[in-house]
């Protein structure tokens, strides 16, 4: 399987401390990739390498064979990564649809052949096209809002009947949907997502395991950070461990449930005979 994502050797200090201790990791396409580990273990601070909210101090990221390391999140958005956050972000005062379209800026194509590069002239023309609705703009407009629509709609009861709702009005574990719905408006080649089930219940975190499953279906390449370890084995082609800024497992699911550094890692000492238990530390 070729790979889509290839970290190699990939590190981050702060001071004293190392985040993430020369990191390698692969997500072919198509793959769904889990990261897991204790708390502290450096996941999220990966995340944010790949992503561009943070620069590594050492090694390389590769996306479809180019090099990207500390691309900013911008232009790694256009060449299609999309991420959501451990603890939701969304526009509080937009509503549930606004905030969909808000991820697929990137896609947006009637606008930039027309935009100058003197300063000043780029954003005039934009404002220009958008008070004048060229038919360029108005049908690229329409898609991107049927786009939308089809999103949502993957969410079923939990966000169609709130499409016209603000976000700030919505329960946590909506936001968190709407959150994930923004990032799939991208229609990203690799969908990042960082604990999507945090804070949520047993029918919850249910309903989310099949969105992902559906989406997995689909041909969606996922590289997935998740505490709950029962969704994280019915999901996963592979899993990466990490502990203190180390990898010190990866392997299929079942493989690495019984890994003894897996277990070491999560108990704090050796139970060789036992699994690693379903709920465990972010």
């Amino acid at each position: 399987m070729p790979s889509l994502l290839e970290i190699a050797g990939l590190t981050r200090r702060f001071g004293g401390l190392t985040a993430v201790d020369a990191v390698d990791l692969r997500v072919g396409e198509g793959e769904l990739v889990s990261v897991i580990g204790p708390n502290g273990a450096g996941k999220t601070t990966l995340f944010n390498l790949v992503t561009g909210l943070d620069q590594p101090d050492g090694g390389r990221v590769l996306f479809e064979g180019d090099d990207i390391t500390g691309w900013p999140a911008q232009r790694l958005a256009q060449r299609g990564l999309a991420r959501t956050f451990q603890h939701g972000r969304v526009f509080a005062n937009l509503t549930v649809l606004d905030n969909v379209l808000v991820g697929a800026h990137t896609r947006l194509r009637a606008v930039r052949p027309t935009l100058g590069r003197v300063p000043g002239v780029a954003a005039l023309a934009e404002l220009a096209l958008a008070l004048l609705q060229p038919p360029s703009v108005a049908r690229e407009a329409q898609q991107l809002r049927s786009d939308a629509l089809e999103i949502i709609a993957l969410f079923g009861a939990r966000l169609v009947p709130r499409i016209d709702h603000p976000a700030y009005s919505l329960s946590y574990a909506n936001r968190r949907r709407v959150e994930i719905a923004r990032a799939l408006a991208l229609r990203p080649r690799l969908l990042l997502l960082d604990e999507p089930t945090a804070g949520m219940n047993e029918s919850e975190t249910a309903e989310m395991l099949e969105i992902i499953r559906k989406l997995k279906a689909r041909g969606q390449t996922i590289l997935l950070i998740e505490h709950k370890l029962d969704l994280v084995m019915q999901l996963s082609d592979r899993v990466v461990v990490l502990d203190d800024g180390h990898k010190i497992a990866e392997g299929l699911p079942d493989e690495v449930r019984n890994d003894p550094r897996v277990i070491e890692a999560y108990l704090g000492h050796r139970q060789v005979g036992n699994a690693v238990p379903v709920e465990v530390a972010a």
